[in-house]
């Protein structure tokens, strides 16, 4: 009984993972292809249009992830709460203290792991990620893509990972278990090894805020702090 019991999470664990992999890449993908088809490459390339896909993408992501299965599956989903999303309150001032902190200790094992991987002859740590954003974008341009990447981008993946994602596996699993496998997760979403490094990092330290602080706030800030550093870095001082 106990073994089949240890099996049943493990699959349970193997199925949530998949399901939320599945979904917030499968949605990219498939709006990638519908919108090729439909628009010309023009207007694919527009700020705008990134942005309205990007945001389409995130609310299709938490609606199917977090809001339909339980109003689909009435007998058997309890429909998530605030708290067990990690949205209990309102951020504090704990929590804006401890992301600073939070986005420095995540630079810093960031840049040990990155270090540790640039062994290995097939990472490339200065891999540039694609963000659909052109880096010479002026003006309204760049104010929406700072929104986009800053801002929106932050709350969704926060939201969907370290809030709906981890707050489910915290509850069957060990959290340092459910801690890596959240992070190697949204690691593996980028899609590419330097990024996923960064992220994966980011994302362990954001768990561990959750733990700390009870909500996603400070991980929310973290990640927010950390896009929009990044953001300056390329599309500010790499625009000059």
């Amino acid at each position: 009984m106990k073994n089949n019991g240890w099996l049943k999470k493990v699959l349970w664990v193997i199925a949530i993972s998949a399901y939320v992999f599945a979904v917030v890449v499968g949605i990219q993908f498939l709006l990638g292809l519908l919108l090729a088809r439909l628009v010309p490459v023009e207007v694919l390339e527009s700020p705008i249009t990134n942005t309205v896909f990007s945001v389409i993408s995130y609310i299709l992501a938490i609606l199917i992830i977090i809001v339909l299965p339980p109003r689909i599956f009435k007998n058997k989903l309890a429909r998530p709460s605030r708290e067990s999303l990690g949205l209990r309150g309102l951020p504090t001032w704990t929590d804006i203290g401890l992301a600073p902190i939070g986005y420095v200790v995540s630079v810093l094992l960031a840049t040990g792991l990155t270090a540790l991987f640039n062994l290995m002859p097939w990472f490339n740590a200065n891999e540039s990620q694609d963000l659909g954003y052109s880096l010479y974008m002026m003006g309204f341009e760049r104010g929406l893509a700072f929104v986009m990447l800053a801002i929106i981008a932050p709350l969704a993946e926060e939201l969907i990972f370290r809030g709906w994602l981890y707050g489910k596996l915290r509850i069957k699993i060990p959290k340092w278990v459910a801690i890596l496998i959240t992070s190697l997760l949204f690691g593996l979403i980028h899609l590419q090894w330097n990024v996923g490094v960064t992220v994966f990092c980011m994302s362990i330290i954001t768990c561990i805020l959750r733990e700390i602080t009870g909500t996603i706030y400070a991980g929310m800030l973290v990640h927010m702090l950390s896009n929009g550093i990044a953001f300056f870095l390329v599309y500010v001082v790499g625009g000059f």
